[in-house]
């Protein structure tokens, strides 16, 4: 796959305006907002662990930096590395889903696990690759004293004992690292190969190390430079290339990687890309990347008062900036900082649908960060060839399907098959297509929003049969990952999970084909949606798995309760019987406890009861989340790592999703929006009397800004980016809005105004 922003920088022309950029980077700027210094992640040396150290990235390319006493290390890692091979099982022509549903039916386990199940753990490949790392050893007399990512800038910033401080970041612009060192002491590089991929029965990387002089040193003095060029067992070859050159305020490095896809020979390709990074220099690069993340800082901003929550946030942000961006691979379990551990990455560091990608993307709606976002809709939309063929070798069936647990390239992994063989995981995939034109009103995302999930609706409207009660079900069902890899785990369909799954796909499929003035089709799907019969409630009125299986154990996954949050399927602003199921739910999840959750349970939860109005137990599921469940450089772990009792997993792999949904249960307590209805401060808990925010984003485009003091709202503005109706729920109590720019009217619990792109309505309270 090539990416069309890797490419050579020789002779690039770049608009450079170093001029307009102070040095301070947490002002604000013609008018932009950046984030202050207090919110940087700050950490104190040494930093030993790979996983806790600074997180750095441009999409495609990311680093961890990280040291003690007068070394630094800086893991290196490209998005789109990967051993791609598949196993032959998956080829052979009873790798069928007929096949699966025959040995579950014959309750014939070992076969079921033999046939479609153990190639995840018994193949170490496909995987992820490690990228190797670069080790910087300074003059004995430096020491380093502090880290400190500045977020404003996306820079790594290494303060050292005694004064002076290290620069690091990874160019916004092109695929390249910086590392800018102060002074005139000696600096040594070494760079390692990955060991790990020995396990995929790679050979040792050639490595080599080598002095080159010319006119771009300009000085006269020679540069340093480091190499290693990896094969592999396929046709892929990478190489990853350091160099280092004295300049007058110092030492200056370089690093990128590069693959043969981008060139035959990566490090030709490599060596171009450092020759043209240092001949334009740190003030050049750093000039444009400085713009670019001012650009994407610009977005939206919010302001709440506990400082260790606001710094989470702005740092989840930031994660999107470094590792989502156009033209690169969406994030996979750990984004562009592949483990640097010696070994292979776990969960072979893939795309898991079952929860994992769709709530890594479940948060940049809001806060406007489309580009982001669009990134894993552009990756899922190139793949939609992929699924279709997988829709038909594996499904035997019309449309596209996604494998709940794939490759970078779209093909099954398999696993536990019960879910990573579903094909409404990816229903879950094709409703963030739809959400994303729900917030950006844009009639391409629309489109192509349409395009994506007819596709998935027609795959599972064809495996859906109909019951003796004209019910339409799947031959297999489940519930992530409810019973764990046990054949108790296909249960009687529908699940809660894949019903909601489908519903929501249908619904906003159906939607869509309305806004594109098919009427045909939206019947079509709304038909669907409607024929898969009611959720499952027990006699008590509380959310099952599944018809006959009731919610009876503390367990990671909310699958059953996806009708809640994320779908909006089932609200508190619905029927009695809605909210008396919501409440049973709720208190049912607290009576079973936490024993069985990990972290991303608890930012989930945090999620899940601000929709239901419960804004103190919100914000204690959050408190829970950053206490025990994110390493110290803010990377989400499974496990309590204060060993506290919140959870009997204690485990230390870090995946991402976990801080996107802390992120959105920020937004969830400050402004909701579904159903076409905005809502501000719906789920505010009492410690937060004071809280604002600048450009936060509700569905039809609109753009909404507030501020909150004392408890009491005192300002809210909404602007319109496209053509639609402005309609916002009044919960505002006692205090009465007084409107200014376009007309407002109540029309029953909502505030409505007609607007067009450009229109403002601002209201002050009484």
């Amino acid at each position: 796959m090539r990416h069309n922003w890797i490419v050579p920088l020789i002779g690039a022309l770049l608009t450079l305006c170093a001029a307009a950029f102070s040095q301070d980077g947490n002002r604000q700027e013609n008018g932009g907002f950046l984030p202050p210094a207090e919110l940087n992640l700050r950490l104190d040396a040494p930093i030993a662990a790979w996983d806790e150290s600074l997180p750095l990235g441009n999409g495609i390319l990311g680093g961890l930096l990280r040291g003690e006493a007068n070394t630094l290390r800086l893991s290196l890692d490209r998005g789109d590395l990967w051993d791609l091979r598949i196993p032959d099982r998956f080829s052979e022509p009873d790798f069928t889903w007929k096949e699966m549903e025959k040995l579950v039916r014959a309750k014939d386990r070992t076969a079921l696990q033999s046939r479609f199940d153990n190639f995840y753990n018994r193949f170490k490949y496909p995987t992820k690759l490690p990228g190797g790392r670069l080790e910087i050893t300074l003059d004995p007399g430096r020491k380093v004293g502090r880290f400190e990512l500045d977020l404003a800038t996306a820079t790594g910033l290494v303060h050292l004992e005694g004064g002076g401080t290290i620069r690091a970041f990874y160019s916004a612009t092109q695929p390249v690292a910086l590392i800018a060192i102060p002074g005139a002491d000696n600096v040594e590089l070494a760079l390692g190969a990955p060991d790990a991929v020995s396990q995929l029965g790679y050979p040792a990387a050639r490595t080599g190390r080598a002095t080159r002089s010319g006119r771009a040193t300009r000085s006269g003095r020679t540069d340093e430079e480091v190499w290693y060029v990896q094969e592999s067992v396929t046709d892929l070859e990478y190489a990853a290339l350091a160099r280092a050159r004295k300049t007058r305020r110092g030492t200056l490095i370089a690093v990128t990687i590069c693959a043969s896809r981008d060139r035959s020979d990566p490090l030709e390709a490599a060596r171009s890309l450092i020759d043209a990074a240092l001949g334009l220099g740190w003030d050049a690069l750093f000039a444009e990347h400085r713009h670019v993340w001012r650009e994407f800082w610009s977005a939206s901003r919010l302001s709440i008062p506990d400082l260790h929550h606001l710094r989470h946030y702005y740092l989840v942000q930031y994660f999107y900036g470094a590792a989502s961006r156009r033209g690169a691979p969406s994030m996979p379990l750990q984004g562009v900082w592949t483990a640097d551990n010696g070994q292979l990455p776990p969960w072979h560091g893939d795309y898991h649908h079952d929860l994992n990608t769709q709530m890594t993307y479940d948060a940049y709606q809001t806060a406007g960060r489309f580009a982001a976002g669009a990134a894993f809709l552009d990756h899922m939309e190139r793949l939609l060839p992929r699924f279709r063929a997988f829709a038909r070798s594996f499904y035997e069936a019309p449309g596209a399907a996604i494998p709940a647990v794939m490759t970078q390239e779209g093909d099954p992994m398999t696993g536990w098959v019960m879910y990573s063989l579903s094909p409404t995981n990816g229903a879950w995939v094709g409703w963030l297509f739809y959400k994303h034109w729900l917030y950006s009103g844009d009639k391409n995302d629309l489109e192509r929003g349409y395009a994506f999930c007819s596709e998935l609706s027609r795959c599972l409207r064809h495996l859906l049969r109909e019951n003796e009660g004209k019910v339409l079900e799947l031959p297999l069902s489940s519930s992530p990952e409810i019973f764990d890899n046990r054949l108790q785990a296909f249960v009687e369909p529908n699940s809660n999970y894949d019903r909601d799954c489908m519903e929501a796909l249908f619904v906003g499929t159906a939607h869509m084909a309305r806004a594109l003035g098919k009427p045909a089709e939206a019947d079509r799907w709304r038909r669907a949606a409607e024929r898969l019969g009611p959720r499952h409630v027990d006699d008590e009125g509380i959310l099952m798995y599944s018809p006959r299986d009731r919610m009876n154990q503390s367990h990671r996954h909310f699958s059953h309760t996806m009708a809640i949050h994320p779908f909006d399927l089932l609200t508190v602003e619905g029927s009695d019987g809605d909210r008396a199921t919501i409440a049973a739910t709720m208190k049912k999840y607290d009576a079973l406890g936490t024993d069985w959750w990990t972290g991303y349970s608890f930012s989930w939860m945090a999620c899940v009861r601000a929709r239901t109005a419960e804004p103190e137990a919100a914000l204690r599921y959050l408190d829970i989340y950053e206490k025990a469940f994110i390493l110290r450089n803010g990377f989400h772990v499974n496990g309590d790592q204060l060993k506290a009792g919140y959870s009997k997993f204690q485990y230390r792999p870090f995946t991402l999703e976990g801080n996107f949904l802390a992120a959105q249960a920020v937004h969830e307590m400050l402004l909701q929006s579904w159903h076409g209805i905005i809502r501000v401060f719906p789920a505010v808990p009492q410690r937060w009397a004071d809280v604002a925010f600048d450009d936060l984003r509700a569905e039809g485009g609109f753009r909404v800004s507030a501020q909150r003091r004392g408890g009491a709202i005192g300002s809210l503005r909404i602007e319109a980016t496209m053509d639609g109706t402005m309609r916002l729920l009044d919960n505002f109590g006692s205090q009465r809005p007084q409107w200014s720019g376009q007309k407002v009217s109540l029309q029953g619990d909502c505030f409505v105004a007609p607007m067009k792109v450009g229109d403002l309505v601002e209201a002050s309270f009484e």
